[in-house]
């Protein structure tokens, strides 16, 4: 039966800096009706970096972001965006704030400018600066040449871009992207990847939910792990994977010779005859590699390829919340 790891809470020991915070919340609870949706959950993410926030479904990954957001009021817990509180002054955060959700919400039957120009009027922008906002946007996220185009023909990859754009009319401190890449191509999220980037470059903090494991790899400065209503775990993605136990070591070999010969001299953990490979417990620094293949050649072993196989945020997401397949 394998243990499930412990990995200390971050934001009760200290974890991020709250001096620069953009987004905090400490001890965050809701329940509707009798059950209890968060159970307590802290917070922070500081300026200008991205934290991605994962759980399996029903972990409460949406309702933490509609209540940091103001679209849902919490039982109880402290939240500050960008330094305002959305209980006492909630126009202030929704004014330092965008929200890209998991389903677009552009307008199929507007042009890609104007649903630019809408959300520069729901800004109440003055109308030159919406223009120029709109014109800017397209450029950026290379839509210029559809921008007079109705939303509906576009690609999904092109939704996604617009939609986003349409996130940055008004210019916010903050953003929160629930699932941002959900339904694209390799390509489209990539390249969806790279505009985040660049929004983090400029100075954006970025809250995300994601069920791309490798996405949050990717992108992330900081990894919260959300089941069962509670952060479980906290910690930069090369925290959280260093500390889930599994990582090791794949030799292959040319012939079955040499595979006795290696299994003989190391006492592997793992052995596949049919590919001719030994698996080794191991961390894969390369102190360890040298004196591995230091000893394989004292033997005389030769050995064709090594592979280094470390836990990857799919492990951390199985060892933590315990539902493969979630």
């Amino acid at each position: 039966m394998s243990t499930v790891p412990t990995i200390t809470n971050a934001a009760t020991t200290g974890g991020a800096s709250t001096a620069l915070a953009a987004i905090s919340a400490r001890g965050l609870r809701k329940s509707f009706g009798e059950k209890t949706v968060l159970d307590g959950i802290d917070l922070t993410v500081e300026q200008g970096t991205i934290l991605a926030l994962l759980g399996p479904n029903g972990a409460g990954k949406t309702t933490a972001v509609h209540l940091l957001t103001t679209y849902l009021r919490p039982d109880a817990g402290e939240i500050r965006i960008a330094g305002q509180d959305p209980a006492r002054n909630p126009q202030a955060v929704r004014r330092s704030i965008g929200v890209t959700g998991q389903f677009s919400a552009i307008d199929g039957y507007l042009t890609g400018r104007e649903n630019l120009l809408l959300m520069a009027d729901l800004h109440l922008l003055p109308t030159g600066v919406g223009r120029r906002r709109a014109e800017t946007l397209l450029e950026r996220f290379e839509l210029t040449e559809a921008g007079n185009k109705p939303a509906s023909t576009y690609s999904g990859g092109m939704k996604r871009k617009l939609d986003l754009a349409m996130t940055l009319v008004g210019n916010p401190k903050v953003i929160f992207l629930d699932e941002p890449t959900t339904g694209l191509d390799p390509r489209s999220r990539r390249t969806m990847w790279d505009i985040i980037r660049g929004l983090v470059a400029e100075g954006t903090t970025i809250l995300l939910t994601t069920q791309y494991l490798e996405e949050a790899d990717q992108l992330a400065h900081r990894v919260a792990v959300l089941d069962g209503g509670r952060i479980v775990a906290e910690g930069t993605p090369a925290e959280l994977k260093a500390r889930i136990p599994g990582g090791h070591i794949e030799l292959a070999f040319a012939d079955r010779a040499e595979l006795d010969a290696a299994a003989t001299l190391l006492a592997p953990s793992g052995r596949d005859d049919d590919a001719l490979t030994l698996q080794l417990a191991g961390d894969g620094r390369v102190s360890t590699l040298r004196a591995l293949l230091r000893q394989l050649d004292d033997a005389s072993v030769e050995v064709e390829a090594l592979t280094v196989r470390t836990p990857d945020l799919d492990d951390v997401f199985f060892a933590l919340t315990g539902k493969k397949g979630a």
